[in-house]
């Protein structure tokens, strides 16, 4: 096949799709078994308020400022527990695929 350079402004999307078809590998596989151990290393590796703020951003998608009212705590906290258990689902899930 003769390859394109993705970087350059002269490839049409025709060719980026093409691309994509030929060159995108099935990863469902990767992807089941990563919220499998996604949901697994929550429950084993974060506290319970952890678990509460994640479950507020990302499932009732509440801005920071909005569970920082809702717990009564301070915005810096909700953040800093946010990075934290983030921190810690990465170091759990980084070499799980």
């Amino acid at each position: 096949m003769n390859r394109t350079c993705l970087d350059s402004p002269l490839v049409s999307r025709a060719q980026l799709t093409r691309w994509m078809q030929e060159d995108a590998e099935d990863n469902r596989e990767q992807l089941r078994r990563l919220r499998r151990n996604l949901q697994q290393a929550r429950e084993a590796e974060l506290t319970a308020r952890q678990r509460q703020i994640l479950f507020m951003r990302y499932e009732q998608q509440l801005t920071p400022a909005q569970i920082a009212r809702e717990l009564g705590v301070h915005r810096s906290t909700v953040s800093r527990t946010l990075q934290r258990a983030q921190n810690r689902l990465y170091r759990c899930l980084q070499y799980t695929l």
